[in-house]
């Protein structure tokens, strides 16, 4: 049996991003192939009594400092000195601000697999420090990671030519569902949907001007927060309390209630500018969420025709939603192109597979042996 350690999420199953939803589709996978897997995360982020938790799957929660800017890089170090202790045959390693504690895992023998995920250092919600260590960790990935995994092929544009390494594109996955009860309270195909962590760089600002707009005909739905407080959060609250046609619902970590508001949403707005494939505009692809999504060369990627795509600007969200809730037409037929996109290029179980492959070659010594 072989053995890996995922490094870098919040452990399993987590439902805090887009890692732990990689996490918990790609350990049972493994587990399911023969591997004997060990997830690394922090206490008090998963839920034990999740029913769909795969016993197969070992989570060890690992000590850190809890903190916005601290919490990463402590757990990250003591994940990865338990992993080189424990020596498994590879690590998956997620985020670059890991990559300061690849060199003891390589003192070690244990060959890496890096998952880059976006460009961390230009997201708006870190400071200048943050972003220095960042980078400076991009740096020690692309030194000492034995294989890297971009989740974009611009991602990997980027990485190309930034740090002359190449990756292995593998995105996320999506979930098709069957039909599910709509949210009570709402009606379905007649509400605007946002899902966001309360971050600028999801153009959650302008997406709340615009919900003022929107609200005057639709009932708009806000999904998410910052995860510490904030300005971000407390606009949320204000503009649900003064507007009944405002619902702020906060983090959503039940899957069938997150899938429900997607799958029944008229208009669905994916505001993130930076990273590479957004797991949670894959899994709205799979329920066939009409999406309104901000103008990116990401988007773009994984979009291609199946959304209607905008400049950050709130009047032209709040007219391109709106006029997606007005056209039932539309809706349908850009539900059908993104259920169809996601079925053919963002299925778990390919993603499962490359993620497997990947793993063998760096456990086995690679596949030209």
């Amino acid at each position: 049996m072989r053995s890996v350690a995922i490094i870098g999420s919040r452990g399993y199953p987590s439902y805090y991003g887009g890692f732990e939803t990689a996490v918990r589709h790609i350990a049972p996978y493994l587990c399911g192939n023969g591997w004997d897997v060990t997830v690394y995360g922090r206490g008090g982020q998963t839920r034990d009594d999740d029913p769909s938790r795969d016993p197969r799957v070992r989570g060890v929660a690992v000590p850190g400092l809890d903190s916005k800017s601290l919490s990463t890089l402590s757990h990250g170090l003591t994940s990865a000195v338990c992993a080189a202790w424990l020596k498994p045959d590879v690590a998956l390693v997620l985020n670059v601000a890991n990559g300061f504690f690849l060199p003891l895992l390589a003192a070690r023998g244990v060959p890496t697999l890096v998952n880059v995920d976006g460009i961390e250092w230009e997201r708006a919600k870190w400071g200048r420090s943050a972003r220095l260590v960042f980078f400076e960790g991009a740096k020690m990935v692309a030194r000492h990671a034995d294989e890297l995994i971009v989740d974009s092929r611009e991602v990997g544009r980027k990485w190309k030519a930034g740090f002359g390494r190449s990756g292995l594109f593998i995105p996320y996955g999506g979930d098709p569902r069957e039909p599910l009860a709509v949210e009570p309270g709402l009606e379905s195909g007649r509400y605007a949907l946002l899902v966001a962590r309360f971050v600028p760089e999801n153009t959650v600002r302008e997406f709340f001007d615009a919900a003022a707009q929107l609200a005057r005909d639709w009932t708009v739905v806000l999904v998410g927060s910052s995860g510490y407080g904030g300005q971000l959060d407390s606009q949320a609250e204000a503009l649900s309390r003064e507007n009944p046609n405002v619902r702020w619902l906060g983090h959503v970590n039940d899957d069938d209630r997150l899938h429900s508001l997607w799958q029944h949403a008229g208009a669905y707005f994916h505001g993130h500018s930076v990273g590479g494939t957004n797991p949670a505009l894959v899994q709205a692809m799979a329920l066939g969420a009409p999406t309104v999504a901000r103008d990116t060369p990401y988007n773009r990627e994984v979009l291609d025709d199946a959304g209607v795509y905008v400049q950050p600007d709130p009047a032209a969200i709040a007219a391109r939603m709106g006029e997606l809730l007005a056209d039932a037409g539309r809706r349908a037929e850009l539900s059908s192109a993104a259920r169809k996109r996601a079925a053919d290029y963002y299925s778990w179980d390919d993603v499962g597979a490359a993620y497997e492959s990947a793993l063998t070659d760096l456990a086995t010594g690679g596949p030209w042996l």
